[in-house]
């Protein structure tokens, strides 16, 4: 059974590489944003298989964390892609 989280680890970690490759060479801004996300559920990934490997469920919360995180990059990079902004403002007051 290790053997087989090993290979997956290291099969995770050759993705995360790619999608590091992605996100600095990308042809355009929202692939960028694509493999930043990519790049957080590859972390996720690893943290979850790491705590498989040490059995102990201490690093669910990390993983918790680190979700809610990447979806709120995700949101705010998309939300800047398409209006240029992020928090709007109103210039009436």
């Amino acid at each position: 059974m290790m053997y087989f989280i090993w290979a997956i680890i290291v099969i995770v970690t050759l993705s995360l590489i790619g999608l590091v490759y992605r996100l600095v060479k990308g042809p355009s801004v929202p692939d960028r944003v694509v493999a930043l996300d990519s790049i957080g559920v590859s972390i996720i990934s690893l943290i979850g298989l790491f705590s498989i490997f040490v059995k102990t469920t201490f690093y669910l919360d990390i993983i918790l964390l680190l979700a809610i995180l990447s979806f709120i990059g995700t949101v705010a990079f998309s939300k800047f892609i398409e209006k240029g902004e992020i928090i709007e403002r109103d210039s009436s007051r």
